[in-house]
């Protein structure tokens, strides 16, 4: 490493080459260094003016006290009370005032703590639907409509799939023809009692639409006692385990690579497909136990000796362990739409 006298000297010889006549490049070369080396200690020798004159820049153009005082004066007289700084500023250029820029008046008014809704109006509040949890199986049921290709092009076959949210258990399905909310209730009416669902003991949440919010459904959804859960308008992840649920099946290697001839070959593949997800399928989001031993509650017997398993493992040969074993420990609660604490803080 060259001490800074060393470089001093060093450049001082090639200043003097220079004066001489000689090429910049050509000097580096001969005393075997790079250019960017030699600009770098005359930097480093001399000192970076540009960071000077940006600092020497920017306390020129730095706002005094007296117009900071004025942006807020005048952001703040009655007939701008209601408008932002894109109004205000080209408003006072039409009468040949010019303070300051746009981006100077937002920033003087977010440092005095005032940009904020400026209207008459309420300030539009972010609308989040009320959070669904479940803490066991048959309180939160999640339900939605899908498309199946037939070989008519242009034609459908439409499942309609209620899905339990804590066991992730397919509860109800059928494939049929059209998709109505007269068909819609006969499946939710079905699967209600297969799982011996009394009154106001279930939550159904759906999106919005047609056959969800007919009047037949929701006047099964009364008669059974079932209280339905809407997601927002055009806002598909209110109703996120459904979404999840279709894409499985859609990606799923068990899907036919041709079209459904008839509609009794479509339901013969679902009926095989859910048999599959709910008695083979280990799922991911409850530590990879079948939907339908989560929904029975024997999850926490096998998790507990998979547990024991690892301890096991972990005794036998504690140099392989650098921490903890797997965190085998059965999901709580499952909650549908969980409000974003972080989010609403801010």
């Amino acid at each position: 490493m060259t001490s800074l006298t060393e470089r001093k000297n060093v450049l001082d010889l090639v200043e003097e080459a220079r004066q001489a006549g000689a090429r910049y490049r050509k000097c580096a070369s001969v005393i075997g260094l790079t250019v960017r080396t030699l600009e770098r200690w005359r930097s480093a020798a001399t000192g970076d003016g540009r960071k000077a004159a940006a600092a020497l820049r920017g306390a020129k153009s730095k706002l005094n006290p007296s117009e900071r005082n004025e942006i807020l004066a005048v952001v703040n007289q009655p007939r701008f009370a209601h408008q932002s700084p894109k109004q205000v500023v080209p408003i006072l250029a039409d009468e040949g005032c010019y303070i300051a820029s746009e981006s100077s008046f937002y920033r003087v008014m977010r440092e005095a703590k005032q940009v904020h809704h400026r209207g008459p109006t309420k300030a539009p509040v972010r609308q989040r639907p009320e959070p669904l949890v479940a803490t066991g199986p048959n309180q939160v049921w999640s339900w939605d409509i899908t498309y199946l290709a037939s070989t008519v092009k242009g034609q459908f076959f439409f499942l309609y799939l209620f899905l339990d949210i804590f066991s992730r258990k397919i509860v109800g399905w059928e494939v049929y023809e059209t998709q109505t909310a007269d068909l819609a209730q006969k499946v939710v009416a079905k699967a209600c009692l297969r799982e011996q669902i009394s009154k106001d003991q279930l939550r159904l949440h759906s999106d919005n639409g047609s056959p969800m919010k007919g009047a037949t459904m929701l006047a099964t959804l009364e008669r059974l006692g079932v209280m339905p859960s809407f997601s927002r308008p055009s806002v598909s992840n209110d109703n996120a385990f459904s979404e999840s649920a279709f894409r499985t099946l859609k990606y799923s290697s068990r899907i036919p690579s041709k079209p459904f001839d008839l509609v009794d070959d479509a339901r013969e593949w679902v009926s095989q497909f859910v048999d599959w997800y709910n008695l083979e399928h280990r799922h991911s989001s409850i530590k990879f136990v079948t939907p339908d031993q989560r929904h029975r509650g024997e999850d926490v017997e096998i998790l507990a000796k998979r547990n024991q398993v690892y301890l096991s493992a972990r005794e036998r040969d504690p140099q392989r362990w650098s921490g903890d074993t797997r965190n085998w420990q059965p999901v709580g609660s499952v909650s549908l739409n969980p409000q974003n604490t972080n989010r609403e803080a801010v």
